[in-house]
């Protein structure tokens, strides 16, 4: 019990909050890059003005799926 109080204070605290946004924001770009490589797999976007928007793009999705998360995942508690 004593552990996981500790744990689950550490991970309430800001730092811990920056930590778990951070891994959120890793996850869904390891995502949504993994999906730009299948494409690539496909045979799908290899001009150099596509591979540029598809990278922004992963940018731009990952930073919209990492705010949504977190919106819905304060909401929802």
């Amino acid at each position: 019990a004593g552990a996981y109080a500790a744990v689950a204070g550490f991970i309430g605290s800001w730092i811990g909050l920056i930590l778990l946004f951070g891994w959120t924001a890793a996850l869904f770009f390891h995502l949504l890059n993994g999906i730009r490589h299948l494409a690539w797999d496909a045979g799908y976007g290899f001009e150099l003005p596509e591979v540029h928007a598809s990278g922004w793009t992963v940018v731009a999705g990952t930073a919209a799926l990492t705010v949504l998360a977190w919106i819905i995942a304060f909401t929802v508690v």
